[in-house]
């Protein structure tokens, strides 16, 4: 079921990305910077979630990296987009991500033990690997000020650290 969730929040982000190299707008940077500062605060969340129900030292202190490191960037982010006189714009991939954020969470909050740990960390696998390839395939190529792609590009390695952190922790888990 939270691969599920991982699948429906991979067809959002794919879906947009599909919609530019078709016939949709091109995405601009506004909305660029809402799904990225929505794709961060969203793993924020999990995280706290995390914090709250899990046990278990290591899954925590991924949890607490995970709090630390998202809210870096989105802190980053939010000052240059300050900077830049830009506000960032609602749009259908980031309202997709939520809606499914929201249901994610649900369904974790159903768990316990190390049945929670086993699928916060599976979700965090599926979710890094999504938004990492919506950065680099998407968001990086379609941001047009060079400042917003830096940022991104540096978010993105960050993000693969934390998708092949979250993956070694798996491993622990099983």
């Amino acid at each position: 079921m939270l691969r599920k969730a991982g699948l429906y929040a991979a067809a959002a982000l794919a879906f947009s990305g599909g919609a530019l190299a078709q016939d949709a707008p091109r995405i601009n940077d506004a909305q660029i910077a809402h799904i990225a500062y929505t794709a961060g605060q969203i793993d924020v969340e999990a995280a706290k979630q995390a914090l709250a129900k899990s046990s278990n030292d290591t899954v925590r202190a991924f949890a607490e990296e995970m709090v630390r490191d998202h809210a870096a960037v989105n802190d980053q982010a939010l000052g240059l987009l300050k900077k830049l006189g830009v506000t960032p714009e609602a749009n259908p991939t980031s309202a997709a991500l939520s809606e499914q954020a929201a249901q994610t969470s649900a369904r974790l909050a159903a768990l316990s033990g190390a049945a929670f740990d086993k699928a916060y960390v599976d979700n965090e696998i599926a979710y890094h690997r999504t938004v990492n390839t919506a950065l680099s395939g998407t968001l990086i190529p379609g941001a047009s000020n060079a400042e917003l792609k830096s940022l991104l590009e540096t978010g993105l390695t960050l993000f693969q650290e934390h998708q092949t952190h979250a993956e070694h922790l798996a491993r622990q888990l099983r």
